[in-house]
């Protein structure tokens, strides 16, 4: 198993020779790097998996390293590290994708315990479409049921009701948190999501709702939980069938009364938050099996959200094939390509059991690993090229539009838009370009 390398960014050289030091130490690799644009060529020359960068830096500080990182590749974690830690600084890096944050000065243990916890969420989430797109530009929603699915967000985002989005695995669950998130009067403050699987009971509790110095063994300083970062904002917590009896009444508690107390502590703190939950799992099950508690249950489903699968939303296939081509040619920089007619209608008939999340990585491993110009059925894993059709739940005139939409999408992708070109490529003309374009309102 390849071990995770570790990229310290630290103007304070004897500071930067101890971490580097410690780190090296329990088994990781390391960089380092003295300044942010130092750090940038490592993260565009090696394959970093953590960043902990200083925020005081000249030059380039760790604000804006923390952006330019995310821009190269949003599935780098990154903590930052900073003397001058406040609510707004630690609200505005995890704004930006920080995965946490950390005060000096510290014990190097406070140091150590954030890398592992970021470690045990590497490979949690999935790519982060909100650095090029908002939620609402990409949530695509040709099918009757994401139509159905949009109008509920719209009527909902203006309102405090706690909400709960549930849906199989990998059919875009946080998305939709985004969107409601975006869609509210709340999309200037904090979205700040947590992953309730990835942790351990006690990690999770001191994430959620932080902790005062002394609080426990490693607790060298006060440390604000997500929930106060997200005061203003919203919060959204993922897998929320996995959470313990503990947490749960916890989270209980904050539902009702609107405040919390940090770990340790007895200030209490007042909490202006939108909670939205989200799980794969079937919460009315673990209700009746004595997994979840019923009470807390009913506080969390006050509106519920379903999100289809992607089986159930075939008009939304070819659009969502198009956009994550496009998304994955910029972030690997890699050369446009398209579909051939063989393997677009392998793509349009497989029945996808993950979901939209298989179908984003179908694309771009066929993308970076495809030969050429054109991307052919032989290019595709070998349990889509085998799959039995799924055209018997599609008439024919569906087919063949919805093979025409993508194959003018691609074309037009291909051409950089360029209707001439595009038309030309197809080998009709371009008014009849210009009339279809408008037919699929492309």
């Amino acid at each position: 198993m390849r071990k995770l390398s570790i990229l310290v960014v630290e103007d304070e050289i004897n500071l930067l020779n101890l971490l580097k030091r410690i780190i090296l130490k329990k088994g990781y690799n390391v960089y380092t790097a003295s300044n942010g644009n130092d750090a940038l060529l490592h993260v565009g020359n090696s394959q970093i998996d953590i960043v902990l960068t200083d925020i005081r830096m000249p030059g380039l500080d760790g604000i804006d390293l923390l952006t330019r990182i995310k821009s190269l590749d949003p599935n780098i974690e990154v903590i930052v590290m900073t003397a001058f830690a406040t609510v707004d600084t630690a609200i505005k890096a995890l704004k930006k994708g920080a995965r946490d944050y950390i005060r000096k000065p510290f014990n190097i243990e406070e140091v150590l315990d954030s890398i592992k916890k970021t470690e045990l969420t590497i490979g949690e989430y999935e790519y982060n479409t909100e650095e090029n797109k908002k939620a609402n530009d990409i949530l695509v929603a040709n099918s009757p049921a994401m139509k159905d699915l949009v109008k509920m967000i719209q009527k909902v985002a203006g309102s405090v009701a706690t909400i709960y989005i549930h849906g199989e695995t990998g059919v875009g669950k946080e998305l939709v948190a985004r969107a409601i998130h975006e869609s509210s009067n709340r999309k200037n403050m904090p979205f700040i999501k947590v992953n309730c699987s990835a942790l351990p009971e006690t990690l999770l509790e001191s994430e959620l709702f932080g902790y005062e110095k002394g609080a426990f063994t490693g607790a060298f300083a006060r440390k604000l939980g997500r929930f106060e970062l997200a005061n203003g904002g919203t919060i959204f917590l993922d897998e929320i069938g996995d959470i313990s009896q503990l947490i749960q009444l916890k989270l209980l508690r904050v539902l009702q009364e609107k405040e919390l107390e940090r770990l340790g502590g007895t200030e209490t703190i007042p909490l202006d938050v939108r909670i939205i939950t989200a799980t794969n799992k079937n919460l009315d099950l673990l209700v009746s099996e004595g997994k979840f508690r019923e009470d807390l249950y009913y506080r969390l489903n006050v509106i519920p959200l379903f999100v289809p699968p992607l089986r159930e939303r075939p008009d939304d296939i070819g659009e969502l094939i198009s956009i994550f081509m496009k998304m994955t040619t910029d972030k690997h920089q890699a050369r446009i390509k398209e579909l051939n007619k063989d393997a677009l209608h392998a793509l349009l008939s497989y029945s996808w059991p993950g979901n939209v999340r298989e179908l984003e990585n179908i694309i771009e491993r066929i993308i970076v690993i495809s030969d050429g110009f054109e991307i052919a059925l032989s290019d595709l894993p070998s349990n889509i090229i085998s799959s039995e059709t799924q055209i018997v739940s599609h008439n024919l005139s569906y087919q063949v539009e919805n093979t025409e939409e993508l194959l003018i999408r691609n074309a037009l992708h291909v051409t950089s838009g360029n209707v001439t070109k595009a038309a030309e490529k197809l080998g009709i003309s371009r008014r009849s370009l210009h009339r279809k374009i408008n037919k699929f309102n492309i």
